[in-house]
């Protein structure tokens, strides 16, 4: 594994590192998912569907009909 070094103004850093910590991640890992990305030739439409498949995945199996019945949906004791 290599290792390089990036300089970026202070205003960018710190977006980075508080966008980075609301993902729960690093400034590194964000920027190695960046360059892995780019190395690799995936397209933003390519990036976007496997995010969709990865919070889907996340998520898990759910179905609004375990949560709420029809009447309660739309409230029908009115």
């Amino acid at each position: 594994m290599k290792n390089i070094t990036v300089t970026i103004d202070d205003d960018t850093y710190r977006r980075a590192r508080v966008k980075a910590a609301e993902q729960d991640t690093s400034v590194s890992a964000m920027v190695r998912q960046f360059l892995n990305g780019v190395a690799s030739g995936e397209s933003e439409a390519e990036r976007l569907k496997r995010r969709e498949a990865e919070l889907r995945a996340a998520m898990g199996p759910f179905s609004a009909a375990d949560r709420l019945s029809r009447d309660e949906l739309y409230d029908r004791r009115r």
